[in-house]
């Protein structure tokens, strides 16, 4: 017991010590990571302007203007939500902005995208049963952290550990830069890599601000 408290003393000085150190920069780390799935997605409206116009326009057959209009509110709303939370302009709004697109995109994917989440699922079970052992270990580490992190037992500490695993977890599994681009795979796995990175950037934050009035750690300050 007393190797077992003198080792997490240890790694919580070394928690205490990467805050110490990075206590300028990790919001700004944070907020990206939060913010990048809406990145990624609206760069890809960009990139990718006249394929997701002639996708709508196919698949729902609103024509020209209402497919323009769809890809052009996705665009300038996630873009402009990213700029504003990276920039802290109006967060709340920018947040709400954010919201509204998740919202608009879950009603206009929800049909047209069935094939999309077949094919997520399909891989994801794939995975499983290629990497087994991998992923009953996953589960096992990643809910034990999870669990340490819902209830705010020794948060920082925890909150970093689950940073450190979810990124080796996201490279290992979501590696879509190493899936030839003409593969769907390759934007399955992608849209992964960013929502993991998006909950990575909440965990960061978490670290930066500390855990909140009803967490365990606070309560310890009490007794």
């Amino acid at each position: 017991m007393q190797n077992q408290n003198e080792f997490l003393g240890r790694a919580e000085d070394f928690a205490d010590q990467f805050l110490r150190y990075s206590k300028n920069y990790l919001p700004h780390v944070a907020r990206l990571c939060l913010v990048s799935t809406f990145l990624e997605d609206g760069l890809r409206m960009w990139w990718q302007w006249h394929e997701q116009r002639e996708y709508m326009d196919i698949s729902w057959g609103c024509g020209y203007f209402l497919a323009t209009l769809f890809v052009l509110i996705n665009l300038i709303g996630q873009l402009g939500g990213v700029f504003m939370v990276l920039f802290r302009k109006k967060v709340e709004v920018a947040c709400g902005l954010l919201l509204f697109i998740v919202i608009l995109q879950t009603v206009a994917y929800q049909i047209i995208d069935r094939y999309r989440n077949n094919a997520i699922t399909f891989s994801s079970l794939n995975i499983v049963l290629n990497t087994i052992l991998f992923q009953v270990f996953q589960i096992v580490i990643g809910g034990l952290l999870m669990a340490l992190v819902a209830v705010g037992y020794k948060t920082k500490l925890s909150a970093f550990l689950l940073v450190l695993w979810l990124n080796v977890f996201n490279v290992y599994v979501n590696a879509w830069w190493s899936i030839p681009a003409y593969k769907p795979m390759r934007d399955f796995l992608k849209y992964d890599f960013f929502q993991t990175l998006s909950v990575i950037g909440g965990l960061l934050m978490l670290i930066s601000l500390g855990p909140g009035g009803v967490s365990m750690d606070e309560h310890k300050k009490q007794w």
